[in-house]
């Protein structure tokens, strides 16, 4: 991992002879539920829809060898979504097969940044990024998200391009549905939500992933509905005539050596590629390396990832992905929980996620093209609401009303601008929120800390602010005293202890813990917290001369 300090006592992983069997089924399972989604993340990212595939089938078959978190499964995310079809669109300039070949070059390029944060040991990244930024972009990436998959799920296509005016127009294409089209979008929906409900009803439903099931309906009700032959129908109730055809079906090439598309880097160095590069590269290290270390604290087996090492893995197969087609990939944390939950036990498990997906469209092709585009949609759109959830915001409130603020200013940026603009307006209203609260400029970057050691103990004494943007020098120090059997943080004179630093020392806390090691917080007695949540911002009240008289 790129802390030294709590890299020691990983349990080892588990032979590969030994756990070949479970990784194979949860392998199976996995791909199961990659499938549909791969397709429909590429769909709604303007790439063709085998690009979603491709970019898992690398992630599965070898970015698998290449890193170090042995139960993540690597592969297109949601979270890109936004940023790859902005990419399409801008860079096209109106022309999607341009769009696509020059955001592939972005992709290339991004990903060689990707590879130099890995060996510059920036995995720590992670831990730089307010969390409340971070579930603010992702809550409106969801939004987006379903401001442009509802109109497909119903059949409609949207006149508008950006997501407030795909919002509002939401209710006019309600209102013009194509009625065969939205049931298959509407079914597929209940399916997704009512899926925790119906899983319990069954042991052996239980093992069939929902994105499955929405399948086993909306292929037969495609098939149905005729969706392969253009034609029109007369709905009873309105006399109203519509139009279906393989337009409202996933479009695949007569093979493999077809979907292989190569990158465009003519326009490589103009200032929106570099937006979208930058972008790329940020935005996928960041959720790459949250995925990787919530999947650790999944791990049953307590493994910690070398999240360097992982963040390598993920940049040389966003190279190969960019350079044959495909979208960019991270460790991706909803297929990995579940691969997790099958009963996963190594690397393998990718790795033959990526195998099943391979062996499937090189045999099967004819089968993916009988998926509706409204089912995948439908998949979409439940991820959308997931991440845009109104428990989180809830969630967020409940840490601290400051923390909504930062949260509620990274969304409506990220939904009126871009996610970069929206990720750097939260930090900056972070930081703001610190200098109000009584945090020195000065310190912003740099803490001022104080170091003790006596024999196995160290003490390290925090003055003024711990905040995010300093946490980093912060865990540098922790990690200078790795041998250290007993550390001590004394923020006795520190004016403000930040909800970034204490959910990272937390988190750092368990960790030293399972080693057999402490992590002690002190001098908080003084501090009040800006919300009963138990990891929320601790802020000293200062006294003046004049008080005390």
């Amino acid at each position: 991992m790129s802390n030294p300090m709590i890299s020691s006592g990983a349990p080892a992983q588990a032979p590969a002879s030994a756990s070949w069997k479970n990784d194979l089924v949860s392998g199976f399972l996995v791909f199961l539920i990659a499938l549909p989604l791969c397709l429909g993340i590429a769909m709604a990212s303007g790439f063709p829809p085998i690009a979603g595939v491709l970019t898992a089938v690398v992630g599965g078959m070898v970015a698998t060898w290449l890193g170090s978190a042995p139960l993540t499964i690597k592969g297109p995310a949601a979270g890109l979504i936004v940023i790859a079809l902005g990419a399409v669109q801008e860079l096209g300039g109106g022309d999607n097969a341009v769009g696509y070949r020059r955001a592939l070059a972005c992709i290339a390029v991004a990903a060689l940044t990707q590879i130099a944060f890995a060996l510059a040991r920036a995995g720590k990244l992670g831990d730089f990024f307010p969390v409340s930024v971070v579930h603010g972009m992702l809550a409106a990436i969801g939004i987006i998200i379903c401001s442009k998959q509802i109109h497909t799920l119903v059949g409609v296509t949207p006149a508008a391009k950006e997501p407030f005016h795909l919002i509002l127009e939401i209710p006019r294409s309600l209102s013009r549905l194509n009625p065969e089209i939205a049931l298959i979008g509407v079914l597929s929906l209940i399916i997704l939500f009512g899926y925790p409900a119906i899983a319990k009803s069954s042991r052996f439903l239980q093992k069939i992933p929902a994105p499955m099931l929405v399948l086993a309906l909306s292929v037969p009700l495609a098939y149905l509905f005729d969706l392969e032959h253009e034609h029109t129908y007369t709905l009873a109730a309105t006399h109203t005539t519509y139009a279906i055809g393989p337009n409202f079906l996933v479009n695949l090439p007569g093979n493999l050596l077809q979907a292989i598309v190569f990158p465009d880097f003519s326009h490589v160095g103009t200032p929106a590629s570099i937006k979208y590069i930058v972008m790329f590269s940020l935005v996928g290290s960041i959720e790459s390396l949250l995925s990787a270390k919530a999947v650790d604290s999944l791990d049953p087996a307590k493994r910690r990832s070398d999240l360097d090492r992982d963040l390598l893995a993920t940049g040389v197969g966003n190279l190969i992905a960019g350079l044959l087609g495909g979208l960019p990939m991270i460790s991706e944390i909803v297929r990995s929980s579940a691969n997790i939950g099958y009963g996963a036990k190594s690397r393998l498990s990718n790795f033959f996620h990526g195998t099943f997906l391979l062996l499937f469209v090189a045999f099967a092709p004819g089968l993916i093209h009988r998926i509706p585009l409204a089912a995948l949609a439908a998949m979409l759109t439940f991820t959308g609401t997931r991440l845009a959830s109104p428990k989180e915001f809830v969630r967020t409130l409940r840490i601290g009303r400051e923390q909504l603020i930062i949260f509620g200013t990274t969304a409506a940026f990220c939904i009126a601008s871009d996610l970069l603009v929206g990720v750097a307006a939260g930090v900056v209203v972070k930081m703001l929120i610190h200098v109000i609260n009584g945090a020195p400029l000065r310190v912003l970057f740099r803490p001022d800390v104080e170091e003790r050691a006596e024999g196995g103990r160290v003490v390290l004494r925090v003055k003024h602010a711990a905040v995010f943007s300093n946490y980093l020098s912060i865990q540098r120090k922790l990690a200078s005293h790795a041998s250290a059997s007993s550390i001590e943080i004394d923020f006795a004179e520190a004016r403000l202890v930040d909800h970034t630093v204490m959910s990272n020392l937390h988190e750092l806390e368990a960790v030293m813990k399972r080693d057999g090691r402490t992590l002690t917080l002190s001098g908080l007695g003084d501090h009040f917290q800006l919300s009963s949540h138990p990891l929320s911002a601790r802020k000293r009240t200062i006294i003046s001369p004049v008080a005390q008289r």
